[in-house]
């Protein structure tokens, strides 16, 4: 990716897409430097790494009145931890993807008479921040089950987790239409023999879920994503995120 403009920053948390309500997204990670200075230090002081934390920032304007609007998707989260996704050029599948769970910690809205109403929140980590790809884009109904298109993340080493994020964005149908997605590996592209490394609850209803693998090496390289769809007349509107950290 060369030098670019932020004009198409995607912004998911939980089961809402906050995109058309953000004009400014900001992502921050820092681990904290614990002072080791001692009289064998030559000098210098010495240091070594803490506690790590993450952050994303958002903010827009204000609008409220369906479970996908920044007001309402912001007092139920309130409190809560969830997935936050970033797509800071977009959400096709294959774009850069920040991602993590994060606890919804303030909400701010108001301003002077006269301004358009502005929101402003923030999601603190509470796993790591990932950096990875988008795996499923927003912008694609699903009304059947299928698969999503592979992703050549690396293999994951031993102690190294695999990290997925789900946004369940729109549900339709009758019968209780269901989605439940699912992580796939296999050593090649065409997936000829894949198996299933984590799997998301069964989703009825907009929302949000987020998963990591336990810790133990996945020697598959190709990750994608995979969803099984009941109910009559169903049609999902879903995000994915995956990453390696």
């Amino acid at each position: 990716m060369t030098k670019f403009v932020l004009t198409d920053v995607r912004l998911f948390t939980g089961g809402a897409d906050l995109t058309g309500n953000s004009n400014k997204v900001e992502i921050s990670s820092e681990v904290e430097d614990k002072e080791t200075t001692n009289y064998a230090s030559q000098g210098w002081k010495e240091v070594l790494g803490g506690l790590a934390s993450a952050e994303i920032a958002g903010e827009g304007q204000w609008e409220a009145g369906d479970p996908g609007k920044v007001d309402d998707a912001s007092w139920v989260q309130l409190g809560g931890a969830g997935p936050w996704s970033v797509g800071p050029a977009g959400a096709a599948v294959g774009s850069l993807a920040y991602f993590t769970n994060a606890l919804r910690c303030d909400y701010k809205l108001g301003d002077a008479v006269g301004e358009v109403a502005p929101w402003a929140s923030t999601g603190k980590s509470s796993w790591p921040l990932v950096r990875g790809q988008f795996a499923h884009p927003p912008g694609t109904a699903r009304t059947v089950t299928g698969t999503g298109t592979s992703l050549n993340l690396g293999a994951v080493p031993a102690g190294k987790r695999l990290y997925a994020a789900l946004h369940v964005l729109s549900v339709a149908g009758t019968a209780t239409p269901t989605i439940t997605a699912r992580v796939e590996s296999d050593d090649s592209a065409g997936f000829a023999s894949p198996s299933t490394v984590l799997t998301f609850a069964a989703a009825t209803a907009p929302g949000g879920q987020v998963l990591r693998t336990s810790g133990s090496a996945i020697t598959d390289s190709f990750f994608r994503i995979a969803w099984t769809i009941t109910g009559t007349g169903p049609s999902f509107m879903f995000a994915s995120t995956v990453g390696i950290w």
